[in-house]
């Protein structure tokens, strides 16, 4: 009677979990950052990143009606840059984003268009891929480094999506990661200051399959 018991319950459990609703995709898009202030001695200036391609995958599971959690991927093309005074200065960098976002969804199976909500966190590998130079430009502020630093993150943002076809979502969506400025990889010159928090507005368009 134990082992019948025993045997009921894992059968249970295991049904439970493949009538769990999984969903999984890809997003490509554009990654716009914010300037963070750079002031010192030799005057003021902004440090960041330009705007630069994105391309993200993820993986979910339906937790309950309206919500679902989401594991994601970012990797994101985005040279460092110090500009002053009308002249810029870039060096080549990339960033990779891992995450974990609950998403809340409106007219879930109700309608063809959902809209959601998320918010979630994880972290984000920022990595200077340039070649380093004998002179860089306003290096009176900083200086660009091949190396690498990895800093928390939050994710917040929504979306919408609409369905194509019966297991087949086009989404689209726009997030904000949101990290402290990564002085490892763009470093101030002494003397210098810069700002502390650094955003990264990202819309995304891509293909959801629901299973």
């Amino acid at each position: 009677m134990r082992s019948l018991s025993v045997a009921f319950v894992l059968l249970s459990a295991a049904t439970a979990a493949f009538a769990q609703q999984w969903e999984f995709g890809a997003v490509g898009g554009g990654g716009f950052l914010s300037d963070v202030s750079a002031s010192g001695p030799a005057g003021s200036a902004t440090a960041g990143f330009a705007p630069g391609a994105a391309f993200g995958a993820f993986f979910g599971q339906n937790l309950y009606h309206n919500l679902t959690g989401e594991i994601r991927y970012e990797y994101m093309q985005n040279d460092l840059r110090l500009s002053s005074n009308g002249q810029t200065a870039q060096f080549s960098g990339v960033a990779h984003a891992v995450h974990y976002d609950l998403l809340y969804h409106t007219n879930r199976r109700e309608s063809h268009t959902q809209f959601f909500a998320a918010v979630g966190g994880g972290m984000k590998l920022f990595r200077g891929t340039g070649t380093p130079e004998a002179y860089q430009p306003l290096s009176q502020f900083g200086y660009f480094t091949k190396t690498q630093a990895i800093k928390p993150m939050l994710s917040v943002g929504g979306g919408l999506t609409y369905q194509l076809a019966p297991r087949i979502f086009l989404r689209a969506e726009v997030r904000d990661f949101i990290t402290p400025f990564p002085t490892q990889i763009v470093t101030p010159a002494p003397g210098v200051k810069y700002g502390s928090l650094l955003q990264d507005i990202v819309p995304m368009v891509g293909i959801e399959y629901i299973h």
